[in-house]
């Protein structure tokens, strides 16, 4: 099996650019996976040379269709179409500057049939940007190229 930082983003998300909010896969196991953002100024969620709080709730919300899209690839099964279910708990203490890197980390709280909850947790280094619980609720319609 590829490394995950090697695996490209098509392979694990719906997204297509310009929307993609993560950069890679850093970590992953059934209940904690990790992405990485760097925040580049062409990001569509960019603005005054910072990712808004929008874009960071995208950037949870990808590192979980990664998560479930890694878990779909190791399964031989298509890349599947996830929405929003819910956003509780949203905080956001800072949105981070242009050419930092951020950490996305989520664990799952409980699964039950397509429906997964999250606590998440965004990072910058050490400092605390962002953290929420969503609920993700997963289609049953695969992703098209």
């Amino acid at each position: 099996m590829r490394a995950l930082q090697d695996i490209p983003l098509k392979e694990l998300i719906p997204q297509r650019p310009p929307f993609v909010m993560i950069d890679k896969m850093m970590s992953f196991n059934m209940t904690v996976t990790e992405t990485q953002l760097e925040v580049r100024a062409d990001n569509v969620f960019c603005k005054e040379g910072r990712l808004t709080a929008e874009g960071l709730m995208e950037n949870i919300a990808q590192t979980c269709a990664a998560r479930m899209g890694y878990i779909n690839l190791i399964n031989n099964e298509a890349v599947k179409i996830g929405v929003i279910g819910s956003v509780n708990n949203y905080e956001v203490f800072r949105t981070p500057k242009v050419g930092e890197v951020i950490l996305t980390s989520i664990e799952v709280i409980e699964e039950m049939f397509q429906i997964t909850m999250v606590k998440a947790v965004v990072k910058c280094g050490d400092e605390m940007l962002a953290q929420s619980n969503m609920k993700i609720a997963l289609m049953d319609i695969e992703s098209q190229d």
